[in-house]
């Protein structure tokens, strides 16, 4: 850009001297070699903002919701709705997404064509994102008046976090084998019919009662209650103070060989992801997984997390649940100050008796241990999932106080970094089985 300054700065000194050097001398050529220079300045300046003003970008994007390990789309055209031909267009994105290439220089865009290109991205990094904004750049034939044209318009884009499939999971044995019964009005068609009522608008007519309809002779629906199932809160341990992460020469060391000579950018495209070696990572992965779990399982399942905000999602069931929670886990970060024993503590109100309350921390503090088991005899049904500090580098291990839970009869798996979390969180018979606590 600097240079082209410099070539128009030359061009217009030389401008200048030719036409002193006409006036003082009164010979044509150099008259004539001013013009020359005037008039190609004139040119170059209506070409070049005819180029960077008479175009037209578009931004297509396939969804504004995607997740990690899976890619994201977009189209791009270019359009030159002018008659003169553009000899260069660059496109240069400035977006936040990782790894997210779509900048692009378009050659030889003749009048009024246009041209298209796509670009996929395979998804890193949980988060929420900026797509934009542009900025077009290009110049005349002769390079000397270079144009910049910003489009400021952005959207977002959300990343969920990876989830992984479980197909079983290990839950105490409650006093009902169905847990506590809920008497719980519900907009669900459940199998639990507590009534009739007068139809309303909106109502589904596969909820008509044709019999109560026939003998009052006006529509009658039926009401429902929840299924006698207790509900899951899933508690991630988000305190800054219980996460690490691996060392980069741990990370080096274990990182795949390197193949051919494909730059670090493209070489990630070809290896199946990998989950970062972070505990932070790991809690937030395990919880998106187990909260889809359930929610495909019809159950009602809540979050309760303090990051760098205290994010409470009530239970619910349904597509927009899980939406609910992979969105909020998107940008969910080890930011809090609030250790997850005194989450327990100071949100127990959230929990009523019989809720099952599936823990995911890092944490080996004791005083955890004895928060849970004050929880169980309130008529609680505790699981904990401990993620072992030690094996991301951390000073100290989890396993002592996986042994202290398991002793006091709570459901506890131990997860380690490099762990298949399918086998882990899927294993049905754990180590000791679950007692109850009185």
């Amino acid at each position: 850009m600097r240079f082209l300054k410099q070539r128009r700065t030359g061009v217009i000194i030389l401008g200048v001297l030719s036409l002193v050097a006409g006036l003082a001398t009164g010979r044509d050529i150099f008259f004539n070699i001013a013009y020359l220079l005037g008039l190609l300045l004139i040119l170059s300046l209506a070409w070049a903002w005819s180029s960077i003003n008479w175009a037209h970008l578009s931004r297509v994007t396939r969804t504004r919701r995607t997740q990690v390990g899976r890619p994201l789309e977009e189209r791009f055209t270019i359009r030159n709705t002018s008659r003169l031909p553009k000899l260069w267009i660059e496109i240069r994105d400035y977006s936040t997404l990782p790894a997210h290439f779509t900048s692009k220089v378009v050659n030889g865009l003749g009048s009024r064509a246009s041209f298209t290109w796509r670009t996929g991205t395979i998804c890193q990094l949980r988060g929420r994102y900026r797509l934009g904004p542009i900025q077009l750049n290009t110049s005349d034939p002769f390079g000397l008046f270079p144009m910049k044209r910003e489009l400021t318009p952005t959207t977002n884009v959300v990343v969920y976090p990876m989830t992984v499939d479980i197909h079983q999971f290990a839950l105490p044995i409650g006093v009902l084998p169905g847990g506590d019964a809920l008497r719980r009005r519900t907009h669900y068609v459940t199998t639990n019919a507590s009534g009739v009522r007068d139809y309303a608008p909106g109502d589904s007519f596969s909820r008509i009662h044709w019999a109560s309809t026939a003998r009052r002779e006006r529509l009658i629906v039926k009401e429902f209650e929840l299924d006698p199932l207790a509900d899951i809160w899933i508690v991630a341990d988000m305190a800054i103070f219980s996460h690490v992460a691996a060392s980069q020469e741990r990370v080096a060391s274990t990182a795949p060989a390197k193949t051919g000579e494909l730059p670090a950018w493209l070489r990630w495209q070809e290896e199946e992801y990998k989950l970062p070696d972070s505990t932070e990572e790991y809690t937030v992965t395990i919880a998106a997984s187990l909260a889809q779990f359930f929610l495909r399982s019809d159950r009602a399942v809540g979050l309760l997390a303090y990051g760098q905000s205290h994010e409470i999602i009530q239970p619910d069931r349904g597509e927009r649940q899980i939406n609910r929670i992979l969105e909020t886990l998107a940008v969910l970060r080890a930011g809090g100050q609030v250790a997850v024993e005194d989450v327990l503590d100071a949100e127990s109100q959230l929990f009523p008796r019989g809720t099952t309350v599936i823990m995911v921390t890092p944490s080996n503090h004791e005083e955890m241990a004895t928060t849970v088991r004050q929880l169980g005899k309130r008529g609680l049904r505790i699981v904990s999932v401990l993620i072992d500090p030690e094996s991301f580098g951390g000073l100290f291990s989890s396993a002592p106080i996986a042994e202290m839970l398991r002793a006091s009869g709570i459901i506890t798996y131990l997860i380690r970094a490099g762990d298949d979390l399918t086998v882990a969180l899927s294993s049905g018979k754990m180590k000791t089985r679950f007692h109850s606590i009185s």
